[in-house]
């Protein structure tokens, strides 16, 4: 039993993380937006760069991705939230059956990894030219979710057999 309880802490971890950044992006709006604007804008990349025809000057058009991504968080961490109450309530289970409960908790993960990666390090850091920015550069803090989620996601799915001996 240890070794599941150890996935399932790990795999719980993540959700007060997703809950924190929802709540800061929601208490503290006004930072967060000028972020997603300054990415959008692409006014802080390269001087001169071919690809400015990409940039968006439109504060609706901000608000929508910004509220987009709060929503992708939101929904990770109601996702993952749900899944890690199914394997609390298996932990004590057959090794099949705690395998079966681990479908939300794999989907609120890899959900939450596309947003790091599709978001983020797609399209924001290559689409609109993220990594050119020194004020609006967040490939690094990007890149560190997508990994943590990713090594939890990796030891979740470990076959488990544990309480089969």
């Amino acid at each position: 039993m240890p070794i599941r309880l150890c996935k399932i802490a790990l795999t719980a971890a993540s959700v007060p993380f997703l809950l924190l950044v929802v709540f800061n992006n929601i208490t503290d709006y006004g930072s967060n937006y000028a972020f997603v604007e300054g990415v959008l804008k692409m006014d802080t990349t390269f001087e001169g760069n071919g690809a400015m025809w990409r940039s968006i000057d439109s504060p609706w058009v901000y608000h929508v991705f910004y509220a987009t991504i709060i929503c992708w968080e939101f929904v990770s961490m109601v996702i993952l939230g749900m899944g890690v109450l199914r394997l609390y309530k298996a932990r004590g289970k057959s090794a099949a059956e705690f395998n079966k409960a681990k479908g939300l908790a794999v989907l609120g993960l890899t959900v939450s990894m596309l947003q790091w990666y599709l978001a983020f390090l797609v399209v924001g850091a290559e689409w609109f030219l993220m990594w050119q920015s020194n004020s609006f550069n967040g490939q690094d803090a990007a890149t560190r979710m997508f990994l943590t989620m990713g090594i939890s996601l990796l030891f979740l799915i470990s076959k488990d057999s544990e309480l089969e001996s």
